[in-house]
């Protein structure tokens, strides 16, 4: 169980209960009794998921499975793909980190390894905008191959903490990724181990104090996340990990997400 937050604190206020999964949210194999809650930071307003069921072979396949269900990654794909820019986060996802990229490197081509590729439509469709060598990174077999095969770009099967560098990136991209790790700091900090000279990190991360306001069925509050951001927390992490933020925006998505959005520079670069 987390006890504390990001920022240190052990001034950890309970904030919603559940004793089921809200509605919405995916039923995933845990061991144990749904028994949970959502805890707020007193003093940078972190949100932290506190329970004691056995979430540890998650990712490694039991949430694709239970997500997306047998065959189903390349259904959901052809259905994001498909969507109109109007209604589809990824559309403006992709648009951000262009203008994001081109302000920091101007209009060379770049390298891109997106951490937590999942279903690769972010890739899928910044590869074909730009013409960027993109790379996606996921511990799922079937999801490494997903990349390759449907969004059509070079995939790499691994655990990002554990992988040695297989290269140097001029930008990593974290969507929606850090809040489903305990350690999410850590896991920001070896984004440096894979960035190039004068790269940067792109991050995306679930927006607890603006979906606190619509209650506890709120997505951003689903069990697979651990940790629910809130903008002082956003800056507390990349500054813990060893990174500075240089751009900042906060939105609802066309999906309804509440999301914190954020170019990251390695501090002092």
């Amino acid at each position: 169980m987390i006890r504390q937050c990001l920022c240190g604190s052990s001034e950890l206020e309970p904030v919603f209960e559940y004793r089921e999964p809200p509605e919405g949210e995916v039923r995933f194999p845990l061991a144990g009794e749904y028994r949970r809650r959502m805890a707020r930071c007193a003093r940078c307003g972190h949100f932290v998921s506190q329970h004691d069921m056995d979430m540890s072979g998650l990712y490694s396949g039991a949430y694709v499975d239970a997500t997306y269900g047998a065959s189903g990654m390349r259904k959901t794909f052809d259905r994001i793909v498909a969507l109109p820019p109007e209604k589809s986060d990824n559309a403006g996802r992709v648009v951000r980190v262009i203008e994001y990229a081109r302000a920091r490197f101007g209009a060379k081509p770049i390298s891109v390894l997106d951490v937590g590729s999942g279903l690769c439509v972010f890739l899928h469709r910044l590869s074909r905008e730009t013409g960027w060598r993109c790379t996606a990174l996921d511990p799922d077999a079937r999801a490494a191959a997903h990349a390759r095969e449907a969004a059509g770009v070079e995939a790499i099967c691994g655990d990002f903490m554990e992988i040695a560098p297989p290269a140097r990136y001029d930008m990593l991209t974290f969507n929606k990724v850090l809040e489903h790790v305990l350690d999410p700091v850590a896991m920001l900090a070896r984004a440096s181990t894979y960035l190039a000279p004068g790269g940067a990190v792109y991050i995306e991360l679930p927006d607890g104090e603006a979906a606190a306001v619509d209650g506890a069925g709120r997505e951003e509050f689903c069990i697979d996340h651990h940790h629910v951001f809130s903008l002082r927390s956003l800056h507390l992490l990349a500054q813990r990990a060893g990174f500075a933020v240089v751009e900042e925006e906060r939105l609802r998505e066309p999906s309804s997400k509440y999301t914190l959005r954020a170019l990251l520079a390695p501090t002092g670069g």
